[in-house]
């Protein structure tokens, strides 16, 4: 069962996850045990509480993932007012033989697969794997009331 602290209850925290289309950033050991942090893109299952992910199958992060699960995770906003969700959590791999996950990002983050970059991800060579990230712990925030009259944050 996911833990949730910090500003928003559980209803607030998937409004936000589902609402966010920044990447999210993921932390995870090496195999030499040192730490690695990279951005993807995600969409929140609200119905699992699960954060979804999409990354080439050979990518290191994938190795890194298989070798230890465990993961730490922040979705936040660039610009003021500062808002968003970190966590801690396990991390599953799997296949994404027909790309459904892929597809789903590209159009959640570009608005659809007519892209140079759409096609080159989308290539039929490339083999792509999801990343299922499931939080333990969340913790939220939300700083537009103490950032009020801060450029930016009164939108």
């Amino acid at each position: 069962m996911t833990a949730y602290t910090g500003e928003w209850d559980r209803a607030g925290v998937a409004a936000y996850l589902t609402d966010a289309t920044v990447p999210v950033r993921l932390a995870c050991r090496t195999p030499a045990g040192g730490l690695w942090m990279l951005s993807l893109w995600y969409r929140f299952d609200a119905d699992d509480e699960r954060l979804v992910c999409a990354t080439s199958a050979d990518a290191d992060v994938v190795d890194y993932l298989r070798r230890d699960a465990g993961v730490a995770f922040e979705v936040s906003t660039n610009d003021p007012p500062y808002r968003g969700v970190r966590g801690s959590g396990r991390a599953t791999i799997t296949p994404d033989e027909d790309k459904t996950v892929l597809r789903d990002l590209l159009e959640r983050y570009l608005g659809g697969t007519d892209s140079s970059l759409a096609e080159r991800l989308l290539a039929p060579d490339r083999d792509e794997v999801a990343v299922r990230i499931d939080p333990e712990r969340l913790y939220s925030w939300d700083f537009t009331e103490r950032m009020r009259g801060v450029s930016g944050a009164d939108s």
